[in-house]
């Protein structure tokens, strides 16, 4: 699940994916505007098939804040 969020999120923002870690803020050290992670959010959406409310969107910080919640939903 990582490496595909990895994926996901490192061609949203045009980054080398082995730059993405866990950790990694998507603000703070990715970069990502709100535009990026509306864009984001919405392809994993699609590609795994959940939704994310505006409360839950609030709580994803990390990329590994984005993982669990989609583990989570699995």
């Amino acid at each position: 699940m990582l490496e595909k969020v990895s994926k996901l999120i490192a061609e949203q923002l045009g980054i080398d994916p082995a730059s993405v870690k866990p950790e990694s803020d998507l603000i703070g050290d990715l970069k990502a505007d709100s535009l990026d992670i509306v864009q984001m959010l919405m392809t994993m959406e699609q590609e795994f098939g959940v939704e994310f409310d505006d409360v839950e969107i609030l709580g994803l910080k990390t990329v590994g804040d984005v993982v669990r919640f989609l583990e989570s939903r699995a």
